[in-house]
């Protein structure tokens, strides 16, 4: 069986990328560990431990145009004006693109840029009465587009920053399962929010991804979800350039999803290095890439062409690590990218 490998590649071959958290405070400290481990495809840090604004729904906050939020006990609310804890989310975000500038002075090459998705925004944040903003269809509506045009400025000052850049925008969607399901509970947590129709998943994924791709320095866009039943029918009818998922999640029922995906020419993310329940097995690089080995076998594609398509990277964020902990599991995902394109089979 073939693939479509021959569309522009996101990535060189044999890459290894990060995908959420890592451990920390400083961002200059952080950002020279990505580009220092994860030459290929380094990607714009992010460090909870400075606190909610700092954090995926933090940061993304930072990122939507007009529309404000505040941070509240239960958590983010979307509210009228901008108040402290927004404008501290931005200015954790700036911290974060000055050590970006710095750090990455002359590079060329592609950057992962991650921001929350608009389902899994919608799926987090509250309408100012307290309602899940995923219950009222002109609220997620109204998140997608903010979230296009802020997510547009956004590269647009990276690219002015980095002008030698082609920017991979990673979508992190671990709800969008749950949304999709009728998993999502209400405030109260006494009920759930009801299901989100997969075709308005798909169109509202679709027309973000068309916008984002079409703006100068941006190579392609995806989807990562490091949740189970990632539904790739979705994500392939939304027209993405890569998926991002955690193959021990991944049930055999679905590889026909995943071979659908990569015949249409769409890059995978495999999170192969596990980070939960404490620190991973570092020991033997064969054994960590055997789970997309044995997926390529099954699905019948040359061996070769699978560094071409899949990049490696850790199952999810690394922020329960220690910074050392934390480069060691960076540095065995670089060992694998390797192992995909020297020893494949």
């Amino acid at each position: 069986m073939s693939t479509e490998v021959g569309r522009t590649p996101l990535w060189p071959a044999g890459s290894a990328t990060g995908v959420g958290s890592l451990p920390g405070t400083d961002p200059v400290e952080a950002t020279k560990m990505v580009f220092d481990e994860l030459p290929d495809l380094p990607q714009l840090p992010e460090l909870p431990a400075r606190g909610p604004g700092a954090t995926m729904i933090g940061r993304a906050g930072a990122i939507l145009l007009d529309l404000p939020v505040d941070l509240q006990p239960a958590g983010w609310r979307l509210v009228p004006r901008p108040g402290h804890d927004l404008r501290r989310s931005r200015d954790l975000l700036r911290r974060d693109l000055d050590a970006l500038t710095d750090v990455a002075d002359g590079y060329s090459g592609p950057i992962k840029v991650a921001v929350a998705g608009p389902w899994t925004l919608a799926a987090e944040l509250e309408l100012p009465r307290g309602h899940k903003a995923l219950s009222d269809t002109g609220a997620t509506r109204d998140l997608a587009e903010a979230l296009t045009a802020g997510l547009a400025e956004h590269l647009g000052d990276l690219a002015r920053r980095v002008p030698g850049a082609q920017f991979v925008v990673q979508l992190d969607e671990p709800l969008l399962p749950a949304v999709l399901a009728g998993r999502v509970r209400t405030p109260s947590g006494f009920s759930v929010v009801p299901a989100v129709e997969a075709g308005l998943v798909e169109q509202r994924l679709a027309a973000l991804a068309e916008a984002i791709r079409a703006l100068t320095g941006v190579a392609g866009i995806g989807v990562h979800c490091c949740a189970p039943d990632v539904p790739l029918a979705a994500l392939h009818g939304a027209g993405m350039d890569f998926v991002g998922l955690d193959t021990a999640l991944l049930t055999w029922a679905q590889d026909d999803a995943v071979g659908e995906l990569v015949e249409a020419g769409v890059r995978i993310i495999a999170g192969l290095v596990a980070t939960g329940g404490g620190f991973p097995n570092l020991s033997d690089v064969r054994r960590t890439v055997e789970p997309v080995t044995a997926l390529w076998s099954r699905l019948g594609f040359r061996p070769e062409q699978l560094g071409e398509v899949v990049a490696v990277a850790p199952a999810c964020g690394l922020a329960g690590f220690g910074l050392d902990e934390a480069r060691a599991v960076i540095r065995h995902c670089r060992r694998a990218g390797r192992v995909l394109v020297d020893a494949p089979a």
